[in-house]
């Protein structure tokens, strides 16, 4: 496993360093904590991914107004994201997935995020956080990509 870094997904490097862990990722792949396959974190992933992209109407959560000022540090800064951290209802996965369609669906979602750049990322909500910069969404992206790999062994 890569050792933890500050890594953005808006910075080339440290996308393609993502990229190509998730390329090593395979179906049959053995969590390392969680209950997730590896192909229903390809679709957390890309839902986490898409939600801020697609609901021009999301809102920070009252659980996020009242413990993200406490934990927002923690969570955007150096250390990896911590096992058995809170995950929004929306993207809670509970039935099979396809490993193949997921890779691709996660793949072309962080290519729109990208494309989209920090500007426009700057202007999605958080569910948890609330406001973000865009440098703060491309680390939090890039941490919960590195997480979910590391879930995995990656």
């Amino acid at each position: 496993m890569p050792e933890p870094s500050l890594g953005s997904i808006f910075v080339a490097a440290d996308r393609q360093q993502i990229l190509t862990r998730l390329e090593a990722l395979r179906p049959e792949a053995q969590r390392q904590w969680g209950k997730m396959s590896a192909a229903q974190m390809l679709a957390h992933c890309s839902i986490a991914l898409e939600l801020p992209m697609d609901d021009a109407t999301r809102r920070q959560r009252l659980f996020g107004k009242l413990l993200a000022p406490f934990v927002r540090d923690k969570y955007l800064g150096d250390a990896p994201l911590p096992k058995g951290s809170p995950t929004d209802p929306k993207m809670v996965i509970g039935t099979p997935c396809d490993f193949t369609a997921e890779m691709s669906r996660l793949r072309a979602a962080v290519t729109r995020f990208v494309e989209r750049g920090p500007q426009r990322a700057g202007e999605s909500v958080h569910s948890f956080f609330g406001a973000l910069t865009g440098e703060q969404w491309g680390r939090l992206v890039y941490k919960h990509l590195d997480h979910h790999l590391r879930q995995f062994d990656l």
